[in-house]
């Protein structure tokens, strides 16, 4: 009987470490080239960008860019991702970039970053650093064609849009799919001024406690007793966090549509079309379609 259990387990053993091996050959091999770059913003911070190019690329191409907060090294060869599958089959340059202060990248991150001041030559923002990356792209990557597309949905889409407002010459073509517009009025923070205290908070412990992303711990299996129990909001910074988080401080300093908002939404920073321009969005998104309602709004009927 010992003989022959044995002889069972040897055999599930062998059995398991020829699947296995199966599964290991039969993965498909990337069809992409991946590189990891740190490229230099004008102000001397760098940013961590993956590039990936076709490995049977016979002819110039064009740049596809994400940028984004939520982190860009685990991206894994584009035609193994089903929401550019299709263009990856094309063949592109794809290029995915953590912003500054996120992630891998230097710098100080900064949530909806304000636009910059453009008289000042040592101020940045989100088109600026999206500007200096594609210069160093066209510099510094072989086999580009000299054209650049950009894409992204929610934070990456308004990293998008914001890009489209002050273009790099290169930048021909964006897709900003579901970028918000203006966060007292319609998208994550409030609903028509209505303040979302558990988005608020949560969202902005998860960009700015640290580089990554990271969730508050409740401890607590009712999230809404939590709240229900905290009192004033200022015991958010007087028992938990202390001022560690600049946009939840924002926040409850600006209880109404005050300058403040009005900087950040998109009605201060599009005028017109710079490039050709696709809006995203669904009836059934998560938030509205006031983002890409908006967006193509202010840059159409102004």
């Amino acid at each position: 009987m010992k003989a022959l259990f044995t002889k069972i387990v040897f055999t599930a053993s062998l059995l398991l470490t020829a699947v296995n091996l199966f599964a290991q050959q039969a993965k498909p091999a990337d069809k992409y080239n991946r590189k990891e770059v740190m490229i230099p913003m004008r102000d001397g911070i760098k940013l961590f960008t993956v590039i990936y190019t076709p490995k049977d690329q016979s002819e110039k191409l064009p740049f596809l860019m994400e940028r984004t907060p939520y982190g860009v090294s685990k991206t894994p060869s584009p035609e193994k991702i089903g929401y550019v599958k299709d263009m990856a089959d094309d063949g592109y340059i794809f290029v995915y970039q953590d912003i500054r202060g996120r992630y891998l990248s230097e710098g100080k991150y900064e949530m909806s970053r304000n636009s910059r001041d453009k008289n000042d030559p040592k101020a940045i923002d989100e088109s600026s650093d999206t500007y200096d990356t594609i210069d160093w792209l066209l510099k510094n990557i072989p086999d580009n064609n000299g054209k650049v597309g950009m894409y992204g949905i929610s934070y990456d889409g308004w990293t998008t849009i914001i890009a489209a407002s002050d273009p790099h010459p290169a930048l021909k073509a964006v897709s900003e799919q579901a970028t918000p517009s203006d966060m007292f009025m319609n998208d994550d923070l409030h609903h028509n001024g209505a303040f979302r205290l558990s988005y608020a908070f949560e969202y902005a412990f998860m960009e700015e406690i640290s580089k990554t992303d990271s969730l508050y711990q409740f401890g607590n299996y009712d999230t809404y007793d939590w709240y229900l129990k905290l009192g004033p909001l200022s015991n958010i910074n007087k028992k938990y966090i202390h001022d560690r988080l600049p946009s939840w401080n924002a926040f409850t300093q600006h209880p109404n549509y005050d300058a403040y908002w009005k900087k950040q939404a998109l009605t201060s920073r599009l005028d017109h079309p710079r490039v050709a321009t696709q809006h995203v969005s669904g009836w059934w998104d998560q938030e509205d379609m006031v983002g890409p309602q908006d967006a193509y709004r202010f840059t159409h009927l102004v």
